[in-house]
């Protein structure tokens, strides 16, 4: 199954333009969407979900018109919000009971087997009896994954979804997310380079509601060979280089700024050259500064 999205436009009331003519064809596996907070990923997740019109454009999955056959699409996906909430006093497993019934599971003993068989698989049986208000936010993640992946979807929206976990929690996901991506579409939403580079065999970068980028993540990081320069500077020099070079990151090391800068040629001036990574694809794509 395929996912084709053209010519996606919306344009909020308060003059925002969240998509600006997004054009993408996701095929099965894990695709990465890669922008900064308010990049317009949001915005497009919840069109691709059914929960917002868009001003232009056209959807399809399959043979599926996603804006005008909403039900349709439904039966087919799941869908993680950044921010979902739960009735705070219900247990996992009662929730995600009532979850599987609203999706059609209307035989008693085939939803039992399955919401069992989910709390299995997303490492929630031994908290299945627990009311969700209790939950630490890696627990909610857990629960969040496993109701969106009630009635084998065979598309797999999932916006920001390890924000705020510990290392473990995140590893457990990676995992998960890995090895459902073998056989749907999952769309993964996040400004967090690193799920993108462990996780997606495609991605595409998205800033100001525009495409920069759509494609492999290594073939992004090798375009960018031999250009990428580093060099540690005084903290006072800063809007110097910024003005002298064309600076796409910084960070602190010891408490002076490490900066890349992208020059096709030898900037000279103490720079050495330094094997690119998405991260610098990353920012040399939106122009930005970390």
């Amino acid at each position: 199954m395929e996912l084709k999205i053209e010519g996606l436009s919306k344009t909020y009331a308060n003059g925002v333009k969240a998509l600006d003519n997004v054009s993408l064809t996701i095929s099965s596996g894990m695709y990465g969407l890669l922008g900064p907070n308010g990049a317009g990923k949001s915005t497009l997740m919840r069109t691709l979900a059914t929960l917002q019109e868009p001003d232009t454009g056209h959807v399809t999955l399959g043979s599926i018109d996603v804006l005008l056959q909403k039900d349709e699409v439904r039966k087919l996906l799941g869908y993680l919000p950044q921010d979902f909430g739960v009735y705070p006093r219900v247990t996992a497993q009662d929730m995600l009971d009532y979850l599987a019934l609203l999706k059609g599971m209307t035989n008693a003993a085939e939803r039992k087997a399955v919401v069992e068989a989910m709390l299995q698989r997303c490492n929630l049986w031994d908290l299945r009896k627990k009311a969700l208000t209790s939950f630490s936010g890696g627990m909610r993640q857990r629960f969040g994954i496993a109701q969106a992946l009630l009635g084998n979807p065979q598309l797999l929206i999932v916006d920001e979804p390890t924000a705020g976990l510990d290392p473990s929690e995140r590893n457990r996901f990676y995992n998960l997310l890995a090895e459902i991506g073998e056989n749907v579409i999952v769309i993964l939403s996040t400004h967090i380079v690193q799920d993108v580079m462990q996780l997606c065999t495609n991605m595409a970068i998205i800033h100001q509601g525009k495409v920069l980028f759509s494609g492999r993540p290594d073939t992004a990081v090798k375009g960018l060979d031999g250009t990428i320069w580093e060099k540690v500077i005084p903290k006072h020099d800063m809007s110097e280089y910024e003005q002298r070079y064309r600076v796409i990151s910084s960070k602190l090391i010891a408490g002076r700024p490490l900066i890349h800068v992208y020059s096709p040629q030898d900037p000279g001036d103490g720079f050495v050259p330094v094997t690119p990574d998405l991260e610098d694809v990353f920012f040399s794509r939106i122009g930005g500064h970390a």
